[in-house]
């Protein structure tokens, strides 16, 4: 079962592809930051009101088909990780697994989800627990989709940060960097600097804009370079829209890193516009962070 003493890293498995690929990818990352991993999977059926409640046969059913489930979870997460030492645990709950996904973020490291579970068909769907954690997690959040990066070609691609000038990206530029240093790739910073189209930008002072923004985000990188002199930086500065940009950019990276919300965006609101865009279309894994959860 493992030790999980420490900061955790929790995989959430409910038999789907997606959230096998998600469990794959946290072995990794557990290797990688020394961290536990626990995978969960979780009984809890619907309320379909007394008269369905479940007979002791069903909730054995249940239970057999848990331990299936996390049982082959493990398996797919030593695969992951051959001849490393992975510190590995897996429960198989009845409670919600939202709110239990929820409450136990707060003392883990980062939570790992896939982005569609069983019974999620349609393409681009973001499923309900992976939606649901990424708005209220109290640490970062890890979705991955039908392709976890892990194959020989992917993992040597550099992790992609979004840079808007926000205090809400500072966190995600902090666990970029991490990632990146321990993946032992190159880190590609991606700052947009209009939210409107090139092309209906009026020319007057386009090039003092630039400079202004090109200030910000060397402002924003300051320090990086000195403490992971190991990853090699390249800054994209764009003149589009931060989705576009980001998503076409995330085609050739391992990783795309985010903050939940940037400039414009409310202190109200849990997850911004464009985080929330990013993880319906990109097929990289993508992290959530929020100021102060890195």
């Amino acid at each position: 079962m493992g030790n999980s003493a420490g900061p955790q890293i929790i995989a959430a498995v409910d038999g789907s592809a997606s959230s096998y690929q998600a469990v794959a990818w946290a072995a990794v990352d557990a290797v990688l930051h020394h961290c536990p991993l626990r995978i969960l999977t979780s009984l809890a059926m619907p309320d379909f009101g007394p008269d369905k409640a479940l007979t002791e046969a069903d909730v054995e059913w249940l239970r057999r088909d848990g331990e299936r489930v996390v049982t082959e979870a493990a398996r797919v997460a030593h695969q992951a990780t051959p001849g490393e030492e992975l510190d590995l645990a897996t429960e198989v709950i009845f409670a919600s697994i939202t709110p239990t996904l929820i409450m136990r973020s707060a003392q883990a490291r980062i939570l790992v989800v896939g982005s569609r579970g069983v019974g999620a068909f349609q393409r681009g769907l973001l499923g309900s627990v992976s939606s649901a954690v990424t708005h209220h997690a109290h640490c970062p959040v890890a979705v991955i989709h039908a392709n976890s990066a892990l194959d020989p070609v992917s993992v040597s691609k550099p992790v992609l940060v979004g840079v808007d000038g926000s205090d809400n990206s500072v966190p995600a530029i902090e666990l970029a960097f991490e990632e990146a240093s321990r993946r032992k790739v190159g880190l590609t910073a991606l700052h947009t600097w209009s939210d409107a189209s090139g092309i209906d930008l009026p020319h007057s002072g386009w090039e003092a804009a630039r400079e202004s923004e090109q200030t910000l985000l060397a402002e924003n990188m300051a320090g990086y370079r000195d403490r992971y002199p190991d990853v090699s930086v390249i800054r994209i500065l764009k003149l589009d829209r931060p989705v576009r940009a980001l998503f076409e950019e995330s085609l050739n990276a391992q990783l795309l890193v985010v903050g939940s919300h940037g400039r414009g965006g409310f202190a109200s609101m849990l997850l911004g516009s464009t985080s929330n865009a990013l993880l319906h279309t990109v097929e990289c894994p993508m992290i959530v962070v929020r100021k102060g959860l890195s």
